[in-house]
């Protein structure tokens, strides 16, 4: 099957903030009438499997004001201020859990909403972990949560763990370096 590639005739941004902006752009398909697509752009984000031994990792919990509930997670944020993905999964480790990584590799990149935002999130590995912290922004508070992998899979598997980014983070994560 042969795919039609959308002509972008125009983008509008209705709203921006430090982090993302809301779009507006009217887009046509071949010769069919113009049409309207409402999507979020961001930068791109990061998040990191901070490993702690061969077996245990470091997550956090967290409030989740959006579905009014606590979410276990690993740290994560959006890409601002210039920094490169790199720059910005350290920032985020020492941020959220109060530790640097002697080695950060960059494993994979994914979309996390396809359909909704354009975002690529760059997913790291941090190994070798020691004491970093940087503070966090006003509005995050986070407990440290350190689990084994089957710790993090029976907890997906009850709902425990339900954010996307880390859903999608553990399954790469996982078939990458081969666990169960």
């Amino acid at each position: 099957m042969l795919f039609t590639k959308w002509e972008k005739i125009s983008e509008k941004e209705l709203f921006g903030n430090d982090y993302w902006s809301y779009k507006l752009d009217v887009f046509k398909i071949g010769d069919k009438e113009e049409k309207e697509y409402h999507y979020v752009h961001t930068v791109g984000s990061t998040m990191i499997v901070p490993k702690i031994s061969d077996n245990k990792f470091l997550l956090l919990k967290q409030y989740r004001y959006l579905n009014e509930k606590f979410s276990v997670e690993f740290p994560s944020g959006g890409i601002c201020g210039g920094l490169t993905p790199k720059e910005n999964a350290l920032k985020e480790l020492r941020e959220e859990t109060g530790c640097a990584a002697k080695t950060l590799t960059e494993i994979a990149i994914f979309n996390p909403y396809n359909g909704v935002t354009d975002e690529l999130c760059h997913l790291f590995v941090a190994d070798e972990l020691y004491e970093s912290p940087l503070p966090p922004d006003d509005t995050e508070e986070f407990e440290p949560v350190q689990l084994t992998a089957e710790e993090i899979n029976s907890m997906i598997l009850t709902n425990e763990i339900w954010d996307g980014m880390t859903l999608a983070s553990w399954i790469i994560f996982k078939t990458k370096f081969g666990l169960k």
